[in-house]
């Protein structure tokens, strides 16, 4: 099955598989996608990821992170810049997500980083996705 953007297919399998409650969903190996998950777990949205060599390509498996009662951690996830219109923003252009309780996450210059980190280091980029 050949994806045509392979971030929004993570973002909507995170999306499903916390719909559902799941412990953890599994998704294709790759930089971007190690990068965006390292950035939720740096945020608290995700427990942990492991990156799994098991075939050429490798997996990631992304364990999902819930309240005491079961509520959800990640509220919603949404593709902003898509291969058909990227988007792209100036430093001081950075969206607030949810009036500071979600994030954005950007691909700059300097690497892939929430919108904070790069208003910080004074860097634009591509937005990627927004979480809360």
């Amino acid at each position: 099955m050949v994806h045509t953007d392979p971030i929004a297919d993570m973002l909507t399998r995170i999306r499903n598989a916390n719909m559902v409650h799941k412990d953890h969903v599994d998704v294709p190996n790759s930089k971007v996608k190690v990068a965006l998950a390292r950035i939720l777990k740096d945020e608290g949205f995700i427990k942990y990821y492991k990156v799994m060599r098991n075939n050429k390509q490798g997996t990631i498996r992304v364990f999902l992170k819930y309240g005491p009662a079961k509520e959800k951690v990640i509220n919603g996830l949404e593709r902003i810049s898509k291969p058909g219109i990227r988007r792209y923003i100036k430093s001081d252009e950075i969206p607030r997500v949810r009036g500071g309780l979600g994030i954005v996450i950007l691909s700059t210059s300097s690497g892939i980083m929430t919108g904070r980190e790069a208003r910080r280091q004074k860097v634009g980029g591509e937005i990627l996705c927004t979480v809360w």
